[in-house]
């Protein structure tokens, strides 16, 4: 209860005066103890499974009222995250502003391996998520993906301190006029890694990915944050991922950027509801978003 309580934005006090006025309401208990927890009864489960049929009714009627007249108005709530907000975010609204003035956005910080919970729970009307080919997003029917460019991953390391890769970093300096640098196999397998835990979508990707190319990467440090993971490489403490967007927003660090001639790619998408009615605005951000994208990812040259 306390956790629900929290991810509510209510108190575990107020949750239980609902509960209890929602059982006052039906007449049978919802909720039962069970040692030091709160589990369900068979009422509540039942109770449960119509509830959530319910919310979308509700969804459904607020989107076909908002969509009624047609136009692009009214308020919009993006879910974010990390380097979506630092590099996406800004630019998408000062479009939206000026293109449609009569949207007003807000934003919401999301787990990114929960946007998919924040879109179809209406925490957010529309979400920014990534999707690995070696690590799909599960098929939700009642979710609405629109497919972004693909991203392409390098290897990020310290161009002075990372001596697993100085031969790769070596061809550079004898030819300074080469392009791209293409790292081997077997060098991979020989360095130290700085990747985020299995146990998310992203780290299951790379792992997934490099075990398809015949690499398993010995992980020195488990980071979840790109520039404290690039910050680390560039510190020599190992190497790690990157792409074009996360260059771009670290471009101070100093890195070398070895190609892989079989890259890992990820997919950027923008979730939002699929069991009802897309609003306006939700349509035109979708459009941005997408041209805003493809914009970034033509100017990379790296």
């Amino acid at each position: 209860m306390a956790a629900a309580a929290e991810h509510l934005g209510y108190t575990p006090g107020a949750v239980s005066q609902h509960l209890a006025s929602l059982e006052a309401t039906l007449g049978v208990g919802l909720v039962e103890r069970s040692g030091r927890h709160l589990v369900l009864t068979d009422a509540g489960r039942v109770m449960a499974e119509h509830a959530e049929e319910l919310l979308t009714a509700e969804a459904r009627a607020v989107n076909a009222t908002r969509s009624a007249h047609d136009a692009v108005a009214g308020p919009l709530i993006v879910g974010t995250w990390g380097s979506s907000a630092a590099t996406l975010l800004a630019p998408l609204i000062s479009r939206m502003s000026d293109a449609f003035p009569d949207v007003s956005i807000s934003s919401r910080e999301v787990d990114l391996d929960a946007a998919t919970a924040s879109v179809r729970y209406g925490e957010v009307d529309v979400a920014f998520g990534l999707d690995y080919p070696d690590a799909p997003m599960p098929h939700d029917k009642s979710l609405h993906l629109v497919r972004l460019q693909p991203e392409t991953f390098a290897v990020a390391v310290g161009s002075n301190h990372a001596p697993n890769a100085r031969k790769a970093v070596a061809r550079k300096k004898r030819d300074p006029t080469r392009k791209r640098d293409y790292v081997e196999l077997d060098m991979l397998n020989e360095m130290d890694w700085i990747l985020p835990p299995e146990s998310s979508q992203y780290g299951r990707a790379l792992r997934s990915g490099f075990r398809r190319l015949g690499v398993e990467p010995h992980v020195a440090h488990e980071v979840t944050d790109t520039a404290a993971s690039l910050q680390l490489a560039a510190a020599g403490l190992g190497a790690t991922l990157m792409t074009g967007l996360m260059r771009r927003l670290n471009s101070s660090v100093d890195l070398t950027t070895l190609h892989m001639r079989e890259p890992l790619t990820r997919q950027i998408v923008l979730i939002s509801r699929g069991d009802v009615a897309q609003r306006q605005p939700v349509r035109v951000f979708v459009e941005e978003a997408g041209n805003l994208v493809d914009e970034l990812l033509a100017t990379q040259n790296w």
